[in-house]
């Protein structure tokens, strides 16, 4: 069943018009309703072309946000075959928010690390809905070591609102986990490839987007701060989330143009939630691309060119 946004509602009342019709026909085997049902979703799929032809930052804050958009899990089912996961950071827990481990992709063996928010509530709590604890970041740390080692390049998945805020984190070292993973993924000498496949929010992102080369699909984010908690901040009213989110420039468009990001991958028209086939598709020709042109690179000037890339950050389209 279509979850629909908030601002999908006019689609909602004709897609469910269009199911209500085939429901009557279905009970009366006389009534002939093809083809005005077909007319309706002629018109709900023209409307959907419109909906997400521009889309505000708000709105697509709220499409990054969709539950049933592909996850890392989804993306790692798909993508990768022989996966080991790796469970643990030897010193506390094993952190459900973030998957990793080994694996092959296009048969050749990699490391993939990513956030994972979960597919229905008992996962979501047990993931924590993809708030990763230092225990996480200890964990993603513990895989960029075992690349290093062995020379396997590096593909990180992105989807978190944030890291977790909580005491007990925060008791446990939760802003030095994830600098030493944010520092460990500047000096490594294999290739880091990442994409933000939903919310990439505040350094519990950046921790996994330190990379040679970073896409962001269509609709996803990517900023400092969630919309809300900005707008708490700044207008002490986060009902103001959406003059925020235009603010923050957070979109993956605006953050092409200011070179934060190499890319951005298109997504079905309706978002990834909609063919969730094609998105994952597209994803994997990205990385793809993206690791053919790394695995050419010395170690040395990967490492250069890393923390080159992250010096120049912002310089890229400030006047605009």
């Amino acid at each position: 069943m279509t979850q629909y946004l908030e601002f999908e509602k006019p689609l909602a009342e004709i897609e469910g018009k269009a199911e209500e019709l085939r429901a009557l026909a279905r009970q009366n085997n006389e009534m002939n309703v093809e083809d005005e049902a077909a007319a309706l979703d002629k018109k709900a799929a023209d409307l959907l072309v419109e909906l997400y032809g521009n889309l505000s930052p708000w709105r697509k804050c709220q499409v990054a946000r969709h539950p049933s958009r592909p996850h890392t899990s989804d993306y790692i089912e798909a993508l990768f075959t022989e996966y080991t996961p790796l469970a643990g950071d030897r010193n506390f827990a094993d952190d459900h928010a973030v998957m990793g481990g080994l694996a092959r992709f296009d048969d050749k063996p990699v490391v993939v690390i990513g956030h994972e928010k979960g597919n229905d509530t008992k996962s979501r709590i047990e993931r924590n809905f993809g708030m990763a604890r230092p225990e996480g970041y200890r964990k993603a740390l513990r895989l960029l070591e075992l690349a290093d080692r062995f020379g396997l390049p590096v593909i990180s998945l992105v989807d978190t609102p944030g890291a977790y805020p909580g005491k007990g984190a925060e008791e446990r070292g939760q802003s030095e986990a994830i600098a030493r993973t944010t520092e460990k993924s500047l000096q490594v000498k294999v290739p880091i490839v990442s994409v933000i496949i939903g919310e990439g929010g505040s350094g519990g992102a950046v921790a996994f987007a330190t990379a040679d080369r970073l896409a962001m699909l269509e609709h996803s984010i990517y900023s400092v701060i969630s919309p809300e908690g900005c707008a708490s901040i700044l207008w002490k009213d986060s009902e103001k989330m959406r003059e925020a989110a235009e603010a923050l420039r957070l979109t993956a468009q605006d953050l092409e143009k200011l070179g934060v990001i190499d890319q951005v991958v298109k997504e079905p028209t309706g978002g990834a939630h909609r063919d969730k086939d094609a998105s994952i598709e597209a994803v994997r020709a990205t990385i793809a691309g993206m690791l053919e042109d790394l695995v050419k690179v010395s170690p040395a000037k990967l490492v250069a060119g890393r923390r080159k890339k992250f010096l120049d950050m912002g310089g890229k389209g400030l006047a605009a």
